[in-house]
């Protein structure tokens, strides 16, 4: 009974100690089914190397891969039963070797044992209890073989790192396991000499090798206190320390442009209102709730972005407690994708579970992405806790601040000085948090209209133009585009922590499943109160509304005028009590000033009209060349308008691009130009960069070379793109070079010269 216990003493150390690293990991998993898989690894390496100890060495190595390889696919194709996952098994295979580390790491907590986030804990416990029971079972080097599940154990301790509580029960038992390996191991026999001689056969050198055994042991517990004294200090200082993440160091999965800033595709939504994008299908309850695809925290004046990291995650999601007095409702829907493109998935906000595909969650906002890209046919099935909050005490409600919202808060520079003052103006007149939110919210659906080919953009000039530009030149129009991003950065001037949602309204009477279609997108605002959460406002004018003027409710400051005031009083003449016929025939009494005021305002009323007249003629044409060019029905024709706008532009500014000029070439002279202007200006709201040029230049390339193959999207951007850039190039000027700017006919003639 002894040598039995003696004979598997170590083993069982072994695979326990493997074992415990596999408990350890198993904290930021969700369910024991990776604890289960690591802890076989470890019974089956260790177990298979004591059974074939007799064997010769060199065998060993060959039988543990083989073994290796069928438990790993075993334990890859039972994950991935559990994780319901339908794809074929030499797929799964392939993409969890690929991926396994990467994903691993960037996988949202708590992990789902899946095949690509399980490979990797299951070979390296399998090679460390190879190697380990090898090292020490079969050499008989027991504390050498022990780095093997040491190295794993604190391995599993880094990947861990803060994201689980202290774990003192395994790591006692990982001690007591190894105590329990030294106790149990059979002594090793070193290899006796073949050759004797004389002096060994008579004992002389028994002296000797006793000293040479004593030394052994007393260097080594030298050794093993000096390091635990210059060791000790620095592992008591770590030991109150917050571990490292490692997930810091790894990138997770990334959206882009299209993604990034999928406000920009209202615009194309709205003018393709019949475009399919996919279909939802209700699994429990009647109604249809919104339906949300991104959520956008960040901007930079140009672009209101999503700015969210993304973690592989399992099917089940984390979610957060709701607000107190809300209930939550769980919401069930299956989602079919149609034409929808790009990598973000609609959802019912906030989801609590997907199941059908895999999916990247981030926790901060509640949205999805599928790291593979949208592709047509694609179907999953969403779980969602749909929050219905008490809004009671909104009106007294106050807003969160500090580090936490600090991105909710920001506005970069170069805010244009009218919508500033509207801000400072609908702050004056309402105090509360909620009635600014209300105030900002009336004030854009009294005084805007919703027009469906509104020109796309919402930076800094788009929101300037859409405020407060001229109706008769396509102010005070747009789409959500526009009436989201405006109340955002309204709300933020006033010190209200906001963000811009893109979404779906599916329509109830749409049938079953309900399409959703381009027509059925929209953005709408939200502002985070405390002790609330996040509140919907809806900025959009009604259907049949008539928009008042801006101007008889918006108060802007009059300019300051740079010219001195003057002190010289100014003469007055006493009119004489009577007056001659001389002096009237000769200009002079009051009776003959009303004549020449009457005669002088009646020709200067003339010219008043008739310049007027001119000057609106001059807008309106002005202003149709640019609506043609860029609200073409031809995409092509959308890019090339673009081009024309910019060109007339760059002549306007009186640095003309030379026709040679390739259309690279072009976009860097555009980009050297109004580096120069800002350059020259004194504000430093104007001296920010002007839109880049190059996505523009590469569209027209790709139009010269390969027609055809420019969408709606690309070129809404071109279109967008181009106003931006006017709009900055114009800002640049001064103010009478502004004016002059708008009221040249030059556009006109050097577009009937190119017919």
């Amino acid at each position: 009974m002894v040598r039995v216990v003696r004979a598997a003493g170590l083993p069982v150390a072994l695979a326990g100690m493997i074992a415990l690293c596999g408990v350890l990991l198993g904290r930021v998993y969700s369910g024991p089914l990776l604890m289960q898989l690591v802890a076989g690894a470890a019974v089956l390496s260790v177990g298979l190397g004591a059974a074939v100890r007799r064997l010769p060495s060199w065998t060993v190595a060959p039988l543990s891969v083989l073994l290796l390889a069928g438990y790993t696919v075993f334990a890859l194709r039972l994950s991935a039963q559990r994780a319901g996952l339908g794809t074929p098994l030499a797929q799964v295979l392939v993409d969890a070797a690929r991926n396994g580390i990467p994903r691993m790491l960037t996988a949202m907590i708590p992990v789902e044992p899946t095949p690509d986030t399980i490979v990797v804990p299951l070979v390296t416990a399998w090679l460390a209890g190879l190697a380990a029971h090898e090292v020490s079972g079969r050499a008989g080097y027991v504390l050498l073989g022990y780095l093997a599940p040491i190295g794993l154990f604190g391995g599993v301790l880094y990947v861990v790192g803060p994201n689980a509580d202290a774990a003192l029960p395994p790591t006692l038992g990982f001690v007591a396991l190894a105590a329990l390996g030294l106790a149990t191991a059979p002594g090793r026999v070193p290899p006796r000499s073949r050759e004797t001689t004389t002096a060994t056969t008579s004992g002389d050198a028994e002296p000797a090798g006793r000293l040479r055994r004593l030394i052994g042991p007393v260097v080594a517990l030298a050794v093993l206190l000096a390091l635990t004294f210059a060791g000790a200090p620095r592992i008591a200082g770590i030991v109150t320390q917050t571990p490292v993440d490692p997930r810091r160091y790894v990138e997770p999965p990334q959206v882009d442009s299209l993604d990034e800033s999928p406000l920009n595709r209202i615009s194309g939504w709205a003018l393709n209102p019949d475009q399919h994008l996919f279909d939802v299908t209700p699994l429990n309850g009647t109604d249809l709730p919104l339906v949300r695809l991104a959520v956008l925290n960040d901007y930079d004046g140009v672009t209101w972005k999503v700015g969210a990291t993304y973690r592989a995650a399992g099917r089940v999601l984390p979610t957060t407690p709701p607000a107190p007095g809300s209930t939550v409702e769980q919401v069930d829907q299956r989602l079919t994708i149609a034409d929808l493109s790009g990598r973000l998935l609609p959802a019912v906000p906030t989801p609590s579970g997907v199941d059908g595909t895999r999916v990247a969650f981030d926790a901060a906002s509640g949205t999805l992405i599928r790291p593979e890209g949208l592709q047509p046919g694609l179907s999953y099935t969403v779980s969602s806790a749909r929050e219905k909050m008490d809004l009671s005490g909104l009106p007294v409600a106050d807003v969160p601040g500090g580090p936490d919202v600090a991105r909710l808060l920001t506005v970069p520079d170069g805010t244009p000085e009218q919508v500033q003052q509207l801000a400072d103006q609908l702050g004056e007149e309402n105090g509360a948090p909620y009635d600014r939110a209300v105030a900002i919210e009336q004030f854009l659906a009294t005084h805007y209209r919703v027009t469906a080919d509104a020109a796309s953009g919402h930076a800094y000039p788009n929101l300037g133009f859409f405020l407060f530009g001229p109706r008769n030149a396509g102010g005070q129009e747009g789409t959500s585009e526009q009436f989201a991003a405006s109340f955002a950065v309204l709300a933020r001037l006033l010190g209200l922590p906001s963000r811009v949602v893109v979404g779906f309204a599916p329509r109830a009477d749409a049938g079953s499943p309900v399409p959703v279609r381009g027509a059925d997108a929209f953005a709408w605002p939200e502002v985070l109160f405390g002790g609330v959460g996040w509140v919907s406002f809806n900025p959009m004018p009604q259907a049949d509304a008539q928009p008042r003027p801006v101007e008889e409710d918006f108060r802007p400051e009059p300019e300051k005028s740079e010219e001195p005031p003057t002190d010289a009083p100014v003469p007055s003449l006493e009119p004489s009590a009577t007056a001659s016929a001389g002096d009237l025939l000769a200009g002079g009494g009051p009776g003959a000033g009303r004549t020449r005021a009457l005669v002088a305002g009646g020709v200067s009323g003339t010219l008043l009209l008739t310049l007027s007249g001119l000057v609106i003629a001059l807008l309106i044409m002005r202003r149709g060349l640019s609506r043609r060019r860029l609200r073409a029905i031809d995409p092509r024709e959308r890019v090339t308008g673009a081009w024309l706008e910019v060109g007339d532009a760059l002549r306007l500014a009186g640095r003309p691009a030379s026709p040679d000029l390739t259309a690279t070439e072009f976009a860097g002279h555009a980009a050297e130009t109004a580096s120069e202007a800002s350059a020259q200006v004194k504000k430093p709201s104007l001296r920010a960069a002007a839109p880049s040029l190059d996505e523009l230049a590469a569209l027209m390339n790709q139009d010269s070379f390969a027609p055809r193959a420019v969408d709606d999207l690309q070129a809404s951007r071109a279109g967008t793109t181009a106003a931006a850039y006017v709009t900055a190039l114009r800002a640049r000027r001064s103010w009478w070079r502004r004016a002059l700017w708008s009221l040249h006919p030059g556009p006109l003639r050097w577009a009937r010269k190119r017919r």
